[in-house]
C-alpha cells in the first residue's frame, strides 16, 4: 500500500472540504488512491462533488487573439513563478511576442514555436527577472462556417476561445465569457464520456441505497440525478451567465447559430505545488510522515 503523506491528506482535504482525520482514513482505505478515496467519500458522506485535481503551482497569464474576420483564434498560457512577475511589463511583452508568433503561424507545437529568436528572448528574460519563465501550451480554434470569439478574464488567469457555426464574434465572445465563469465540462450532454457518466451513476446508486428505498424508486432517482448532472455540466443546457432566464443553447439558437466547441485555459491548472508549512502542520496533528 502507498504511504499516506501529509501532502496527500491536504490535497484530499482541499478537494472535498472534509475533516483531516476523515480524509486520512479514506486514503488508508483506498490504498493511497486519491480519486478512489473521493468516490468512496461521496458514496458514504453525501459529498456532492469534489474539486478537480490540480493544485496550482505555476503563476503567469493566459492571452488570446481572434482574426479580424473571426475565422480563427489562438490562446496561449505562459508561466512565471510568482504573480509579481506575471504583472511585470517585461514578462507581458514576452507573452505578446509568443502570441504574435503563434497567431501568425497558427502554431500549437510549443517546442517548434520557441526555436531560435523566441527562445533567446525567454532565456534573456529569465536572466533579467531571476525566475523561470515557460510557454506551457497553445491552442488554435477554427470556425469553418461561423465565427470564433475570445474572452480573457480581467486578471488574465482564465481565457476561453469559442467556435460557433453561424453567428458572429460578439456572440461567440459572450459564450466565451460564460465558459470562463461557469466552466462547463462539455458542449452538450451527448458529449459527456461514458465512463464519467458511469462513475457518477455508481456514486448516486450508493447514496440512494442508504435511503432504504425500493430498487424501482432508486432507478427513477438515479435517472433524474444523471439528467441533472448532464444539464449542469453541459454548456448548451446551462443558464446564460448574463441572463439566467435563458440557456446558452437558446441564446445561440436565437441568432441562428450553434456551438461547435470551446477551449478554456486557466493558469496553472493541473500543476502541483507542495505547501510545506501546511503539510508540516497536518503531519503534526495527524501523526503521519511528510
Amino acid at each position: 500500500m502507498a504511504e499516506i503523506t501529509a501532502s496527500m491528506v491536504k490535497e484530499l482535504r482541499d478537494r472535498t472540504g472534509l475533516g483531516m482525520m476523515e480524509c486520512k482514513k479514506a486514503l488508508v482505505d483506498a490504498g493511497g488512491d486519491i480519486e478512489k478515496a473521493i468516490d468512496e467519500l461521496r458514496k458514504s458522506s453525501g459529498l456532492k462533488a469534489a474539486k478537480k485535481a490540480g493544485r496550482v503551482a505555476a503563476d503567469g497569464v493566459v492571452a488570446a487573439r481572434v482574426a479580424a474576420d473571426g475565422s480563427y483564434g489562438v490562446i496561449v498560457e505562459v508561466n512565471s513563478e510568482t504573480d509579481f512577475v506575471a504583472r511585470d511589463s517585461n514578462f507581458l511583452d514576452f507573452v505578446n511576442q509568443v502570441l504574435d508568433k503563434a497567431f501568425t503561424a497558427k502554431q500549437t507545437d510549443v517546442a517548434a514555436l520557441m526555436e531560435g529568436e523566441l527562445e533567446n528572448a525567454r532565456q534573456a528574460l529569465v536572466q533579467k527577472i531571476g525566475e523561470n519563465i515557460g510557454v506551457r501550451r497553445i491552442s488554435v480554434v477554427d470556425a469553418a462556417a461561423g465565427a470564433v470569439g475570445a474572452y480573457v478574464h480581467s486578471n488574465n488567469r482564465i481565457g476561453v476561445l469559442v467556435a460557433l457555426k453561424g453567428g458572429d464574434s460578439e456572440l461567440a465572445k459572450d459564450v466565451a465569457m460564460h465558459v470562463a465563469a461557469v466552466n462547463p465540462a462539455v458542449v452538450r450532454p451527448e458529449d459527456m464520456p461514458a465512463d464519467v457518466i458511469e462513475r457518477e451513476k455508481e456514486i448516486y446508486i450508493a447514496q440512494a441505497r442508504e435511503t432504504g428505498k425500493p430498487d424501482d424508486i432508486i432507478e427513477k432517482m438515479i435517472g433524474g440525478r444523471i439528467k441533472k448532472f448532464l444539464a449542469e455540466s453541459s454548456l448548451l443546457d446551462q443558464p446564460f451567465v448574463k441572463d439566467p432566464e435563458v440557456t446558452v443553447g437558446a441564446l445561440v439558437k436565437k441568432s441562428g447559430a450553434d456551438v461547435e466547441g470551446f477551449i478554456r485555459f486557466e493558469v496553472g491548472e493541473g500543476i502541483e505545488k507542495e505547501e510545506v508549512d501546511f503539510a508540516a502542520e497536518v503531519a503534526a496533528a495527524a501523526g503521519i510522515k511528510n
